[in-house]
């Protein structure tokens, strides 16, 4: 554990990509960071202390947050086990906070808004019409109600599709190493629909800046997106940035996305999800730019990443 005196340190629970660029940005402008994994896993960095315990323990994630700054939930269970293990997290979040009075960070995604015709903002209702979309409302629900109530700080970043090297995004799994073998992209979405991709890096520069400032409490956040293109030119593109040819590209047919969901528990949970990729997908990040000061990263230099990563 740091030092605590005069230096700030924050917690940071879940050390995946987005996790751990969290910790770096910290780390890297001069503040201390303790990252909670199961495994105590994470990035190496002077200012990291890395921490094996379970977060959903309320009483273990206090001990190891009392004097911290905030707490920066990037943590998430499995997919396909987000309805019966998020709620344990999700309190043990929120009481860790109370008790600490750090102020409490949210990472979630757009799942709560339900299908929603228009591009999508951070003030809009929660309409969730999914398993997941729901699990992603409550949380929110209990922190913003905790916040109003006084008791803790809150706020919440909420990205779009995911890029960037090593997430656990569809993209990864089912375009970049398709794109890099030469083989055919089989997506399940419409494939000229505009739709949101959010770099990792972004979403932990988002959520730093969020964590920094006096403005971003009590209220949710779209990250700025990398780019709104559709999934066949973002398969165009990757091939281009990668050097290779573009592949063929088809929708997957409704047979084929039963059939991998059958084969496939994380498949599986995309189903209901398919609101998201059947229509237009567009977050309006614009206030985090204008407010918090965060600008996207460039879509060439994250697909650039994302191929010398799977090389």
């Amino acid at each position: 554990m740091p030092n605590v005196g005069d230096m700030t340190f924050h917690v940071v629970v879940g050390a995946g990509p987005t996790g751990t660029a969290t910790a770096l940005k910290l780390a890297e402008s001069g503040d201390d960071a303790v990252v909670v994994t199961r495994r105590g896993s994470g990035p190496q960095h002077p200012r990291i202390t890395l921490v094996a315990a379970d977060a959903s323990d309320a009483d273990e994630l206090t001990a190891l947050t009392t004097s911290a700054a905030t707490l920066v939930n990037c943590a998430a269970p499995p997919y396909n086990r987000w309805p019966e293990e998020t709620p344990a997290l999700s309190a043990s979040l929120l009481s860790t906070a109370e008790r600490t009075g750090a102020a409490y960070l949210n990472l979630s995604n757009v799942y709560a808004y339900g299908p929603v015709d228009g591009p999508l903002h951070a003030d809009l209702p929660l309409r969730p019409t999914t398993v997941k979309g729901r699990v992603r409302a409550r949380m929110f629900l209990d922190g913003i109600a905790a916040h109003q109530a006084g008791r803790v700080r809150f706020t919440e970043v909420r990205p779009g599709d995911y890029l960037g090297a090593g997430a656990g995004a569809l993209f990864n799994w089912l375009i970049a190493p398709k794109v890099l073998a030469g083989e055919e992209v089989v997506f399940p979405a419409d494939l000229d629909a505009p739709h949101s991709w959010t770099y990792t890096g972004d979403v932990a520069g988002t959520l730093v800046a969020a964590a920094r400032s006096d403005r971003s409490w009590g209220h949710a956040w779209h990250t700025p997106q990398t780019s709104d293109i559709p999934i066949r030119e973002i398969v165009a593109r990757f091939a281009a940035v990668a050097g290779v040819a573009a592949p063929a590209i088809r929708e997957m047919t409704p047979l084929e996305l039963h059939t991998a969901a059958l084969a496939d528990p994380l498949m599986a949970e995309t189903v209901e999800m398919q609101y998201l990729y059947q229509r237009p997908a567009v977050l309006d990040g614009s206030r985090t730019t204008d407010v918090l000061g965060v600008k996207p990263t460039p879509l060439d230099d994250v697909l650039r990443e994302s191929a010398a990563a799977l090389h």
